[in-house]
């Protein structure tokens, strides 16, 4: 059982391990030969050079201005006061809106622990019930809900405190959901012309035998939509090119680095062996080396790319279909084209940063099968990482080790190793089981087949929140409650064991305290210091840099993580919305958690990370749904925790909490969760009319011709784009026939997709 003096220990450390980490960012900030590293971002923008361009040969190394020194915490200021709006125009709605769910937990939060040590730790703290009980508990249990005897009527100010909880977290994020809807709609209205504002994404375009793909699919759209079609992008299977343009790229790198090296030692040429990872095999010159492979590899992609470009198999049954008005294509978007709900399915395309290219050539019916799948698999990766977590709960619960292994017990019971075993190394230790978890899980969610970055990272946020919650949550508390009262369980009926569980319940906050300070202070600290981007940096500016251009991708300003780094925001609401009412002891460090990251990442984000896409806050729906989850769990926890000691007469007062939690999330949902999902009709036409008064002339089809092109096929050869345009039509030609036996006519040209239909004559369409 974690003791005030563990828990003193265990913030000592990471006080000063958070201390540690922000003394050596504000040092390293300043060295010239850093600044590319904590401020990539506007060196992006081209609005900042390099400080170490000029000036002697040290100051272009080390900072020599020894005032500057004295301002090393000048940051947090900074980071604080670019306003909203501005922050917006620099880092977009998605950057802005993640900052806000900080300022959520800081205002959810911080007014319940005003009311809970005002109120709720009095209550607790003046009984004696666990000195007097053979449970085992520390001081800090004193100020927990485990105090108070069974059946007492102090349970009632629990309650009434649940209610007030419940109703000020209601108007928090109703207030929230209100401006971030409000936000986005403005940020859609104000923002400039994107190619996913005027195109839609098609996918399970059935077969024919008589027209090809992109045929098929300009025929569809200029008899269903012919006002409004304007151009049509088919999809490409170019997984494979592009696996061999990462290849050659990643072999261009390597010869690149060893000719840098022979420039600079002539006399000596450089070797590497061909075995794994270069560790085996035969040795033999560097440079010939990859030379030779990279000629390989440039042969087989010219091949590649001929195959893609002949191969009607390398054809998707999907494409991107661009519109002449917003409104066209969110009509288009937001509708159903077709009897057969399953065919001709089309939703908002994401912005060209966000599609996700290699799932796109996945055939849509073999979705389902892979999401199933990945559920299977989910399953058994939640069910087995229990056992991790119930080691880390030996670590926590020493008492319950030494009664099973009483050797241990003269090593343990030393001072200082109990106290560090305790109160640092249970939230380290889970830390540690955590680190590759994220990857995994979007290696899952890339299986299941999403198409956009963002979705992706939405649904392998879903995931890490899930998982946070059965294993790190319920998993800790459940194990850590048969640890910790192992001698209880042992001598006490059968019938008293729930009991036992609900009173010791309470008392696992004192391992959540040390996660908080571990992973939430120390670790939030440490993201600041980049120390892993810093030394990448500098060995790549050391070994491969060779021109500003190779500084500039030597650079890895990194971005937000909304896969990882949400969820494990949302498991601090988890534990401060459980825990305000159980034991409040916990909530001042969740409070400092929010604090210290939302300055950190506020500072990140406007000078450091470059985020990959921009989904205008898409994911607030997301958050808002993972809070009330939040709020509906620590709801039935203290349901279940009265109800076991002893205030079964006050716990049905407790059972409309869910049910109005649950009537306020799809109150929300209908009232704003359109604005997440649906572009507005109206705020369409509005668009189009202001653009059309602003630009009558704007070139809309050149602009939108190849905004969805592979990657691989740009900035390649000059003829890299014959893959996808061909001539254009004669436009003198109204009527072309089909090929389609049975159908008449399709109206305008039905070549490729660069056709501009012209007017229309009244003419009959079929499908």
């Amino acid at each position: 059982m974690a003791t005030l003096q563990d828990i003193g220990l265990a913030a000592a450390i990471n006080i000063l391990s958070a201390v540690a980490f922000l003394i050596a960012f504000a040092f390293l900030r300043l060295q010239p030969i850093n600044d590319r590293v904590y401020f990539p971002k506007w060196y992006l923008k081209g609005v900042r050079s390099s400080p170490t361009s000029g000036g002697n040969i040290v100051g272009k190394f080390v900072n020599l201005d020894m005032k500057s020194y004295l301002r090393f915490l000048e940051w947090m200021p900074a980071a604080l006061k670019m306003p909203e709006p501005e922050l917006i125009d620099h880092a977009g709605l998605d950057s802005a809106v993640f900052l806000r769910i900080y300022l959520i937990g800081l205002k959810i939060f911080v007014p319940m622990a005003i009311l809970a040590f005002a109120i709720l730790v009095p209550v607790n703290w003046t009984n004696d019930y666990l000195e007097n009980s053979k449970l085992e508990h520390s001081d800090i249990d004193k100020l927990s809900i485990s105090n108070i005897p069974p059946g007492s009527e102090r349970f009632w100010t629990h309650l009434v405190m649940a209610y007030v909880f419940t109703f000020w977290t209601f108007y928090v994020l109703y207030k929230e959901y209100n401006k971030v809807a409000t936000m986005r709609l403005d940020f859609l209205a104000s923002e400039r012309r994107r190619p996913d504002q005027f195109t839609v994404l098609v996918r399970n375009i059935p077969p024919d035998p008589d027209e090809s793909i992109s045929e098929l699919t300009e025929h569809f759209f200029l008899v269903n939509h012919p006002d409004h079609y304007l151009t049509h992008q088919v999809v490409y299977n170019a997984n494979k090119l592009a696996k061999l343009v990462k290849e050659k790229k990643k072999n261009r790198n390597w010869l690149d680095y060893y000719m840098l090296k022979y420039e600079r030692k002539p006399d000596e040429k450089p070797t590497c062996k061909t075995g794994f990872l270069g560790l085996c095999g035969t040795k033999v010159d560097a440079i010939d080396h990859y030379t030779k492979k990279i000629e390989e590899l440039s042969k087989e992609e010219e091949l590649e790319r001929e195959r893609v470009k002949k191969d009607p198999k390398s054809v998707v049954p999907a494409a991107f279909v661009s519109f002449r008005t917003r409104w066209g294509a969110a009509v288009c978007a937001q509708t159903q084209q077709t009897r057969n709900p399953t065919m001709w399915l089309t939703e908002w395309a994401p912005e060209p940063r966000d599609v996700y290219w290699n799932n796109l050539s996945i055939p849509f019916v073999y979705l389902t099968i892979r999401r199933l799948i990945v559920g299977v698999a989910f399953f058994f990766l939640t069910f087995f990482y229990m056992i991790p977590i119930a080691f880390v709960q030996t670590l926590a619960n020493i008492e319950g080790i030494e009664k099973s292994a009483p050797f241990l017990k003269p090593i343990i019971e030393i001072g200082f190793i109990k106290s560090f075993i305790q109160g640092f190394l249970p939230g380290i230790a889970l830390k540690i089981f955590l680190i590759l978890l994220p990857m995994i899980l979007m290696f899952m969610s890339k299986f299941e087949g999403h198409v956009c970055t963002s979705v992706l990272e939405r649904k392998a946020a879903f995931k890490y929140y899930f998982f946070l919650v059965v294993n790190v949550f319920l998993g800790s508390v459940i194990t850590g409650a048969a640890f910790q009262q192992l001698n209880t369980f042992i001598h006490e009926s059968p019938d008293q064991i729930s009991k036992t569980i609900g009173g010791a319940i309470p008392m696992k906050a004192t391992f959540f305290i040390t996660y908080t300070m571990v992973d939430g202070w120390a670790g939030v600290a440490g993201e600041i210091l980049r120390l892993k981007p810093l030394i990448i940096f500098h060995l790549k500016n050391f070994f491969l840099v060779k021109t500003e251009k190779d500084r500039e991708e030597a650079m890895d300003p990194g971005s937000i993580g909304f896969d990882s780094s949400e969820p494990q925001i949302q498991l601090y609401f988890l534990l401060g919305l459980v825990y305000a009412v159980v034991t409040p002891f916990l909530l001042p460090f969740i409070i400092v958690f929010f604090a210290l990251a939302y300055v950190v990442y506020r500072h990140q984000i406007i000078n450091v990370y470059n985020q990959e896409y921009e989904s205008g806050a898409a994911f607030w729906p997301s958050v808002h749904v993972r809070i009330i989850t939040a709020l509906i769990i620590s709801q039935l926890l203290l349901l279940g925790l009265l109800s076991t000691l002893g205030a079964a007469q006050s716990t049905p007062v407790l059972l409309a909490l869910p049910v109005l939690t649950i009537w306020f999330y799809y109150f929300c949902k209908h009232r704003f969760e359109s604005a997440f999902v649906k572009y507005p009709l109206q705020e369409a036409m509005m668009k189009d009319t202001l653009e059309k008064a602003r630009e009558p002339n704007v070139d809309l089809k050149g602009y939108l011709l190849n905004a969805y092109i592979h990657p691989v096929f740009k900035g390649g050869d000059d003829d890299d784009d014959d893959l996808l345009i061909v001539d254009e039509p004669n436009n003198d030609e109204v009527l072309v026939p089909t090929k389609r036996q049975s159908r008449r006519n399709t109206p305008v040209p039905s070549k490729h997709n660069g056709s501009s239909p012209p007017s229309l004559p009244d003419v009959s369409r079929e499908l």
